[in-house]
């Protein structure tokens, strides 16, 4: 018999300091109407100085682990590109503050596509009978790697985490995913960038000024990403829909990686799929890169229009470049 990785749990968090677009446009050259008009964005929330991802980790997955009903797990899955430390994995930490010592514990590095890498790599294991529950955790503080004086970027990012508790079971059962669309080119990896911290460009070298180099920074050259993350979404989405024998007007609801509403609808609209399906809740989070996807999915729990038995497609695009897609019948979950 088969082993498919089914969802079990969910559990959502953000820090409780709400940014508007109006307080930024205190800050630098920008405004309300400049932001929302772009983005769709008119809030984010940012982690105060001294909370680092691992700390929204915990927080997210305490709460996907009572969802499911049990801590129980042998594995757990950090998606993030914003990492407590480049050495040693956040994942470790986050597992044994959470209680859970001793388990397998390792980060994955997908930028925006990481909480869906995240899923895959968790459903790989159940499969090859390695674990049998797997906590999967998308969290990042990108507030920590934002140049406050470049409007472009600093006006788009959130801070956030969102974790899901996958089980074994079998493929036929609501939860189950489906399959996985996975895909990269590295050949634009300059798009979507932080130059300094790694061996390439490493921190020390660009310290020694006594100020922050803009190395440091994220870095996002916005409109090439943008056409690219429709294509790129809009191909991986169709493949997985083909995987699942699904049609795309069948779809109740599409949960998009949160970047900007004007691709989230722009791939809606290369699938032939009504914009009403799409789940949008980036206004309030703006994008949180890999804890886009399970807080755009605890909000649609939240807010009602997620329910048992929907078909969910879901869909990220980030920096590398990589993206993926997943999908499942949703499930009768409680979420934390």
């Amino acid at each position: 018999m088969s082993r498919a990785a089914v969802l079990a749990g969910l559990g959502t968090y953000v820090p409780p300091r709400v940014v508007t677009n109006n307080d930024l446009s205190r800050a630098m050259d920008t405004s309300d109407e400049w932001i929302r008009s772009r983005t769709g964005i008119t809030q984010r929330h940012w982690a105060e100085p001294g909370t680092a991802t691992g700390d929204l980790a915990v927080e997210a997955g305490g709460r996907a682990l009572k969802s499911a009903g049990s801590g129980d797990v042998d594995l757990v899955v950090i998606a993030t590109a914003t990492p407590d430390h480049p050495c040693p994995a956040t994942a470790p930490d986050v597992a044994h503050r959470l209680g859970l010592d001793s388990v397998a514990a390792y980060d994955i590095a997908a930028v925006c596509s990481g909480f869906v890498y995240a899923m895959a790599s968790a459903a790989g294991a159940i499969a090859a009978g390695i674990a049998e529950r797997v906590l999967v955790i998308g969290a990042e503080t990108y507030s920590t790697i934002l140049n406050p004086e470049d409007r472009t970027t600093s006006v788009i990012f959130g801070d956030g985490a969102g974790a899901v508790v996958l089980r074994t079971g079998e493929p036929s059962e609501p939860g189950a995913l489906l399959g996985h669309d996975l895909g990269s080119d590295g050949s634009l990896k300059d798009l979507i960038i932080v130059p300094a911290g790694g061996s390439r460009q490493p921190a020390g070298a660009v310290a020694a000024s006594g100020t922050r180099p803009t190395e440091t920074y994220f870095h996002m050259d916005g409109k090439p990403v943008f056409r690219h993350a429709v294509t790129r979404m809009a191909a991986s989405s169709q493949a997985m829909l083909d995987r699942a024998g699904w049609a795309p007007e069948s779809v109740d609801w599409f949960v998009g990686h949160q970047a900007n509403v004007r691709i989230l609808h722009a791939v809606a609209d290369q699938l032939g799929m009504a914009r009403d399906r799409t789940v949008v809740n980036l206004d309030r989070v703006g994008n949180t890169s890999a804890a886009s996807i399970p807080l755009a999915l605890g909000d649609a729990v939240s807010g009602g229009l997620l329910t048992p038995g929907d078909r969910v497609l879901m869909s990220a695009f980030g920096g590398g470049l990589a993206w993926g897609s997943t999908a499942l019948v949703w499930p009768e979950i409680v979420t934390g």
